[in-house]
Parts: structure tokens; sequence; C-alpha cells
């Protein structure tokens, strides 16, 4: 129990109330650390609080029909202990303890580039895995992975055409991406203007699902490959790690019989040649299933999706699919179709939309070719950082480690800083900005304090509290902030939301960095310098664990 619900816990005790009320932080500090609004017997109810006081309130005071609750300097300097105590594990609860949660995100096509929206997914989806664990769930993590499809027959059509350029085995792997990006692009121009290109790529298509051609199945096989170890190096570089990665070439079959199996049970009909759920009986919209052609859609294919996933994972509580805001329509059908087949299922399956990454020139498009991809994205970050960190006295290993943990944060931190949904302006001067609101911004103050206790040469060990200096301390606003972090972790469990510990954090860095100006840390004639210094070494902990949960990590050194 944190000690906003243990204040919750007493006034309802107290004050007999029945039902849920609403205890917020103050707004100004000056106001107390906790506010109550009370409508009616304001003293009645201050007088009880008072005669009843738990230990951790200092003080109850009035303000028009607020009551206001200030926390005690031996509950902070408690807080403060827990922290350096429990390190990693502070914040930790219980909240999903005993809870099964899959979640579905990245969901790369073999190919294609690796794009931005990928890299959204991953971001959100990694970040929201972790909140979830450390609230007490057991999370599964799932890649969804297109490697068969119209995308895949596009990019096979562009290698046909250019087959004399086609890669050797000795090949670097990048030369090998690069060689397939062009190809789908290539394909993917024709498919839309070039009418005899469009049967041809159809009919690879259908080749490859068949799988009937030798010479197709040998491109299929060594390009799928080659994205596959791509992919595994962009995960690595991101920190993610999945439990389960399944391809939609293993999905299609099932999803092909579930609709044949329910098109001769009402569930979906015939319409033109193909099969079809008429989700305009449901208040949404039809899609098609089974394409004229006798093949499978993705509509499908994620009915056979949902097959597998619980197949893999038996009692889930929980499913969750990572994908853009522009999808949000398509899985109300699917998942409408799909509670006509695995009723449970669909009751667990949540869809988690995130905006579109945008630039100075808007939405780009991987079919016209002028796409950023994901990793190029990161390599231009990392050159921006480079810039930054070329001139100091670092080996080339340090300037190594900053580059890529920079850049990376600063990406994620970009994604991750506004709740789910809304559209990102990517600003790149400003996500690699050491000052402000950014990511780089977090890990320098996570640096910094960690130089000063290096500095310090102190034993980093549990506060002692008989040697805490309560007569001469004078509370200040970094323990008011950093006893929050609990609570700021439980409600980003509670509603998938990584930009509340974004935003805590850097208010955080903030508090501290002021800290840092206002207070000679280190000074062997001061009494209070010990506490500065376990302060200090609490806001260390709470930066660097607080960025674990967003997926990025403290460099050594900035």
């Amino acid at each position: 129990m944190n000690i906003k619900e243990k204040i919750e816990n007493w006034i309802k005790e107290t004050l007999k109330i029945e039902g849920d009320f609403v205890l917020a932080h103050s707004k100004d500090l000056k106001n107390g650390d906790y506010s109550f609004f009370a409508p009616q017997n304001v003293n009645e109810f201050d007088q009880s609080l008072n005669e009843n006081k738990i230990p951790e309130i200092s003080e109850i005071k009035i303000a028009g029909n607020f009551i206001n609750f200030y926390l005690s300097k031996e509950f902070f300097a408690y807080s403060v202990k827990e922290i350096l105590k429990e390190k990693e594990k502070y914040g930790q609860n219980k909240l999903l303890d005993g809870q099964k949660i899959m979640v579905d995100y990245t969901d790369p096509n073999p190919f294609k580039e690796f794009h931005i929206g990928h890299l959204m997914s991953n971001a959100i989806g990694e970040s929201v895995c972790r909140i979830l664990d450390f609230n007490g769930a057991e999370v599964i993590r799932v890649c969804y992975q297109g490697d068969v499809g119209l995308q895949v027959a596009k990019a096979i059509w562009g290698i046909l055409q250019n087959k004399k350029d086609f890669p050797k085995d000795d090949a670097s792997l990048s030369e090998k991406i690069a060689y397939l990006g062009e190809a789908y692009v290539l394909g993917s121009q024709k498919y839309s203007d070039d009418k005899k290109a469009t049967e041809e790529i159809v009919q690879i298509n259908k080749k490859i699902f068949e799988k009937s051609n030798e010479e197709i199945n040998t491109i299929y096989k060594k390009g799928r490959e080659w994205s596959l170890l791509h992919f595994d190096e962009i995960y690595e570089k991101l920190g993610t790690k999945f439990d389960h990665i399944i391809p939609e070439s293993s999905v299609i079959e099932d999803g092909q019989k579930i609709v044949e199996e329910f098109l001769d049970k009402g569930i979906f009909e015939k319409s033109d040649g193909a099969v079809v759920f008429r989700g305009e009986n449901y208040g949404l919209h039809t899609r098609v299933f089974i394409n004229f052609q006798g093949l499978p859609t993705y509509e499908a294919k994620d009915l056979g999706l949902a097959k597998k996933k619980t197949e893999l994972e038996k009692n889930l509580d929980v499913s969750i699919i990572v994908t853009a805001n522009e999808q949000s329509d398509y899985f109300k059908v699917v998942f409408k179709a799909i509670s006509f087949i695995y009723p449970e299922y669909a009751k667990i399956s949540k869809h988690l939309g995130h905006g579109i990454l945008r630039f100075a020139s808007g939405k780009m498009s991987s079919r016209e070719g002028n796409v950023i991809t994901g990793e190029s994205l990161i390599f231009q970050v990392e050159g921006l950082v480079k810039g930054k960190v070329e001139d100091r006295d670092y080996s080339e290993k340090e300037k190594e480690e900053i580059i890529q943990k920079v850049a990376i944060g600063a990406i994620k931190y970009s994604i991750l800083r506004q709740a789910i949904g809304g559209d990102i302006i990517f600003d790149f001067d400003k996500s690699i900005s050491f000052e402000g609101d950014s990511g780089p911004y977090l890990q320098y103050a996570c640096v910094r304090a960690n130089s000063i206790l290096e500095k310090a040469k102190v034993s980093r060990s549990v506060l002692d509290m008989s040697k805490m200096p309560f007569d001469t301390w004078k509370t200040t606003e970094l323990e008011r902030y950093l006893y929050r972090f609990p609570e700021v972790v439980e409600r980003a469990g509670r509603e998938y939301a990584p930009h509340y510990i974004v935003t805590y954090l850097t208010e955080l860095a903030s508090i501290f960095n002021s800290f840092y100006a206002g207070n000679k840390i280190i000074d062997e004639n001061d009494p209070n310098s010990p506490y500065k210094i376990t302060l200090t070494q609490a806001v260390a902990y709470i930066l660097k664990y607080g960025l674990h949960l967003l997926g990025i990590k403290v460099p050594e050194k900035m």
C-alpha cells in the first residue's frame, strides 16, 4: 500500500465515507502534499481528522472547502530510506498480480524496410510491457511478422526485374536489405501504374501461397532470411526480446479454414466471388476475408493469429495489439468477427492505437520510396549525437556507448512523452538537447547524480535514521516529489500510459537540477551533507529505473 492509499483509507474510516472520492496532489506545494475537497462539514471533518491523525501526517489545514495534508519529515526520510533499500524494486506493486497479459507489437514485414510506424509500435509496446511487469503482471511479448501477402509479391516481382544485381551470399546484410527495399518500391509503383505488372504480381502472390514455383521459393527463402536477421539487429539495439515471433505464413491456413467453417454457419457470406463479414449488421463496415481468387486476406490471417495466440498461451487475461490509429476501424470489425468464433478471446482483446510520427514534410510513404525508415532515423540521430561528443575526452568505446544509448533514448522519449494516440512532430535538434524536454536531459541528470556520488566516495548504504538531521534540515521539493514514483507507476499500469512516467521523470530531473544548483552537496563542514548525498542517490535510482520502464538506458558518461 502506497501513502496515497493509506491516506485514502484513513479518510474513509475517519469520516465514514462510502464510495470513491478524489485525493489529489496539491498544485502548489505551499498548499500541502495532498488535498481533499469537502463540500460540507469542513470544520467538523478537520476536527475528526486531527483527532485521529496518522503518523505520516504532520499538519492539516483548511483552505475554503479543501482540506490540505502535509506529510511529515519522518515520512520523507523513511521514503528516501525505502528507495535506497529497494533500489530497482522501489515502486513495484501487485496491482496486476496473477494477470497474464499478451502484448503484440512492432510487427514489421519481411521484404519491406523497418519503417517509423514499427519503431513507434516497438517503443510503445516495449514500455507498456515493462510497466505491466512492474505492476505484477506476467507479460508475454509477441511479434507478428507479415512474411506472406501482396507486399512480398511486389518485392519478389521487383527482384525478378533486376536479377543480375541479386546480392551474393558474402554481401553485407545492409546491402541485401537495401536491394530488397529498392525491389519493393519498384514492385509497388508498377502494381499501381502497370496493368501487366499488376497481373504478374497477383500471380506471384498466388504462387508464394501455393509454393508452386521453385525460383520464387528460393528468392522468398533468402529474402525472408535476410529480413529476419535485419530485424533481430534492430530489436537488439532497441532492447526488445520477444517470447513468440509469429510469422503470417504459420497462421494463413488456419485463417482460411476458420472462414470456410463459419461461412457454413452463417457468420460470413459470399459476395461477388469473395467471402465477407457484414460489419454493417453491427454498426461497422464490411470487410473481405477471402478474396475473389480464393486467397485469405489480412482479416482471415488475424483469425488464424487469434487461434495461434490462444494455443501458445493458455488462460490469457488481456491480449493487446499495438498498431497505428488508422487500423482502429479494421480491428473493430476483426474483433467482432472473432467474437462469434472465439468469444472469450474477443472479450479480452484490446487495440492500443498510436498516432503517426511526422516531420516537416508530413507523413511519408514507403510506396513512393521517400520514407525515412526506422533504421535511418536512428542512424541520423546517432550522427547528431556523435557531433556532440566527438570532441569529448572519452575512449572510442565510451563514445560509441553514449551515441547509441542517447540516440535511442532521444527517439523513445519523443514517442512516449505524450499520451498514446496523438501524432508526434519529431524535432531532431530538440530530441537530442541536453537541456529541457528530452531523453538526453533525463540521462544527463542521472549521469550528473552518479558523478556526484562518485566524487563523494561514500558507501551507498541505507540511510541511518538516527543520524537524520531533523532539527536542522528543511524538507525540500525534491523529497516531496521522490515518494510519488510508486503512484505514477501504478497509474501508468492501470491506463497503459507511459507518458505519466515521462512527465514525472522530467519534473524530477528539473527539481534535482535546481537542488544541485542551490546546494553544495559534498561539504565536510556541513552536517546535512550526508543526507544531501543520500537524496542524490535516491534521485539516481529513480531516474535510472524509471528510464528502464521506458526502455531507455543510461550511459556511464555524457
